[in-house]
């Protein structure tokens, strides 16, 4: 690693974000592919879903509305997991 701060472009973070809620690749595969690390990746995501929360309106196709909610509860979950994954470590870790 070079110690250098990359920065990218927000067309590259916005074609990022679209590639793993739409590709049905994991956001780990994505983010490997695309040379960045899982929890930026996570973290556009997160930013990208929370500007969209109060401004998007429902769609009008029920079928668009559902498959969008069906990836919003998928980064949910993937978010839970992580949680979960992160607060068993540090319990274990202050345990010692």
């Amino acid at each position: 690693m070079t110690g250098r701060n990359r920065v990218f472009t927000d067309e590259f973070k916005a074609e990022a974000v679209r590639l793993s809620l739409e590709s049905g690749l994991s956001v780990e595969q994505v983010a490997q592919d695309l040379g960045i690390g899982k929890s930026t990746l996570i973290a556009w995501r997160r930013r990208h879903r929370e500007s969209d929360l109060g401004v998007a309106p429902p769609e009008e196709d029920p079928a668009k509305e559902i498959a969008r909610l069906r990836r919003e509860n998928e980064i949910l979950r993937q978010e839970r997991d992580l949680l979960k994954k992160a607060t068993a470590f540090f319990a274990q870790e202050t345990k010692r």
